[in-house]
């Protein structure tokens, strides 16, 4: 007899599409699988009040089920910087899975060769080797075992505000505490001084700081673009003192700023450069990190002394490949910059017009923040424009600032149409909303029924049963519960003072009656003596 019994009848995820009474299906389906099986709360935060479903996508559009469209200006937090399904990643793919998918371990891994030596030939100065991973996260992780391992040294100075990932080297080095708290402690030697702040930087340095880890320009914090120079001076300063400078370009990096590095911009050379995100051409997930040959010798000895199971498989090398290749043919670092430059100008007027809803638009080529007014604010423009088809998102640690992270390949039209719709928002909104708590919201069942009809009945839970209610009583203000305490303390102390008094006389009563009838029997007494003595 088996130890326990579950339904094991899983359906089939539908992958042809049978029109549009199938989509309703779909959506249904993810929604109820998202609620019961991945996360209640995001479910209802990304799907939100239309039951939006993602369902196909090309180029710098998303589709959803219901066939609506939507202009892609968050890329995927950056991974799309080729464009959705980009046909040469997908041919260089589809073409891989005929000959090998991953690599056997044991014999020598041609595609991850191959990307290595791409890489090697658009990164920064001598950085010359590469290490494959999965994620960004995984890419820092290795890039700070790398650093500790070549200097001997423990200590590393990360920047307030920062994000470098959510494992826990990673998180260790990531600036903010409500990342950080719930998780710590943490690994020891971390610490975070202000971005862009050398001074500080210079004071955090001691003779045990194995590397400093940078973002370029911060991302989650809110696309914060440091001073010109700051970038020199930093590596000018860890140079001097002996410190390894580690630079992660996971988001910035493979052209989204105007140049195929953040780095470039100011002829800066890392020891270690992080990567992930757009490599794999928003088809695969790759990470890396890289650094010259004189900090990668000490892997030397050891090659297996950090490894991957996944890293550098041929489908992802593959996928990275191409990607590169499309960056180079069609100047998209280059594309970049000018239609920054576009989105920047348009913003700045926005600005200008709606100086109390727009506190700043700051970025460089297609990574750029738009921070409001309020929280509040921020929150009803992105969910209109979500509305009106196009995808934008917050930053993680500035919660007054949208991100805008588009495709590459996005047009100068189709940036006026994001303006304009943008525009058209603002003119709407006549009060600033201010912020308030946060609200939790709860999953939102009434949409999966809506959606999911009758195959969703078994997903949604049976109401608790009703318990009798309480009686609410009145809420009273601060003046009238003194009162009432008052008088309440009168009342009790009116009461003692009564029964005090009618025990005093009811005690007086029995000592009357005692008395009396001592009284009563005293000449029988005398008189039994009487007869005795006779």
């Amino acid at each position: 007899m088996a130890l326990y019994q579950k339904d094991t009848t899983v359906k089939r995820f539908p992958v042809v599409d049978r029109g549009p009474s199938h989509y309703e299906e779909i959506a249904g389906r993810a929604l109820e699988n998202s609620i019961n099986h991945l996360n209640p709360y995001f479910a209802n935060k990304l799907c939100g009040s239309e039951g939006a479903v993602e369902f196909r996508d090309g180029g710098v559009y998303t589709y959803d089920t219901h066939g609506k469209r939507y202009l892609d200006c968050l890329g995927g937090y950056g991974i799309f910087n080729v464009g959705h399904r980009h046909p040469k990643v997908i041919a260089a793919v589809k073409a891989q899975l005929d000959q090998v998918c991953l690599h056997s371990q044991d014999l020598l891994n041609p595609w991850a060769g191959h990307l290595a030596s791409q890489l090697a030939a658009i990164a920064p100065g001598d950085i010359q080797y590469a290490f494959f991973c999965n994620s960004g996260t995984e890419a820092v992780e290795g890039a700070l075992k790398l650093a500790r391992l070549y200097t001997g040294k423990t200590e590393i100075i990360s920047t307030k505000n920062a994000y470098h990932g959510v494992s826990m080297g990673a998180l260790s080095a990531t600036g903010r505490d409500c990342f950080r708290k719930p998780f710590e402690p943490l690994l020891n030697g971390f610490t975070h001084v202000p971005f862009g702040d050398i001074k500080a930087l210079e004071k955090a340095i001691t003779k045990n700081t194995a590397a400093v880890i940078l973002e370029p320009i911060q991302g989650e914090g809110g696309i914060n673009v440091p001073s010109e120079g700051y970038l020199r001076k930093v590596r000018q300063l860890t140079k001097k003192k002996g410190v390894l400078l580690i630079l992660d370009e996971v988001q910035t990096g493979l052209g989204r700023t105007g140049r195929m590095f953040a780095c470039d911009h100011e002829g800066v050379v890392p020891d270690i450069i992080c990567l992930a995100k757009a490599l794999g051409g928003g088809v695969m997930p790759i990470g890396a990190f890289m650094a010259s040959a004189k900090v990668w010798k000490v892997l030397e000895p050891n090659p297996s002394i950090h490894n991957s199971t996944f890293g550098g498989n041929p489908l992802a090398c593959t996928a990275a490949s191409a990607t590169i290749e499309v960056l180079m043919e069609e100047h998209l670092p280059a594309r970049a910059a000018v239609m920054g430059n576009h989105f920047m100008r348009r913003l700045q007027e926005l600005k200008k017009k709606y100086p109390k809803h727009i506190n700043e638009a700051r970025g460089r080529g297609l990574l750029i923040g738009l921070e409001f007014s309020t929280q509040a604010l921020r929150v009803d423009v992105q969910t209109e424009l979500f509305h009106r088809g196009v995808l934008v998102a917050a930053t993680m640690n500035s919660n007054r600032t949208i991100r805008i992270e588009p495709p590459l390949i996005i047009t100068e039209s189709q940036i006026n149409f994001m303006i304009d719709t943008l525009e058209s928002i603002l003119s709407e909104i006549t009060e600033i909303p201010q912020d308030e708590p946060e609200v939790v919201v709860k999953p939102v069942k009434k949409l999966v029924k809506k959606l999911v009809k009758k195959s969703v009945k078994k997903a949604v839970r049976k109401p608790a049963k009703k318990s009798a209610k309480k009686p609410v009583k009145a809420k009273t203000s601060s003046k009238a519960k003194a009162k009432t305490t008052a008088k309440a303390k009168k009342s009790s102390t009116k009461a003692k003072a009564k029964a005090s008094t009618k025990a005093k006389g009811s005690n007086k009563s029995k000592a009357k009656t005692k008395v009396a009838a001592k009284a009563k029997s005293a000449p029988k007494a005398k008189a039994k003596k009487a007869k005795k003595a006779k």
